[in-house]
């Protein structure tokens, strides 16, 4: 009796869990005038966090202008939240040639 308590106990505890999703952090960083990854997948709910590890100063600033982060100073990290689907293509403030696009699925 008390083994089938103990998995009864467990199996409910996981089930409980299983229904639960948990948002990704998915880390991007500028470095070499170049964001890295440049093309970034992620889920409704995600978030990025653009690190500048460049001596430059640098942005993260969506085409369509749904998302910016401040100018990041070398070693400075900004974290944008994505709350809806879509394809967002982005780019340096400061430097027009840097480019990047966010897949939120």
């Amino acid at each position: 009796m008390k083994s089938f308590v103990k998995f009864a106990l467990t199996t409910s505890a996981a089930l409980v869990f299983a229904g639960n999703v948990f948002a990704a952090d998915v880390k991007a960083n500028i470095k070499g005038m170049a964001f890295n990854p440049g093309t970034i997948t992620i889920f409704v709910g995600d978030t990025i966090t653009f690190t500048n590890r460049d001596g430059a100063p640098h942005t993260a600033t969506a085409s369509d202008g749904s998302f910016t982060t401040p100018t990041l100073r070398k070693g400075k990290s900004s974290t944008i939240t994505f709350s809806k689907k879509g394809t967002f293509a982005f780019f340096c403030k400061i430097h027009p040639g840097m480019k990047g696009e966010v897949v939120v699925k």
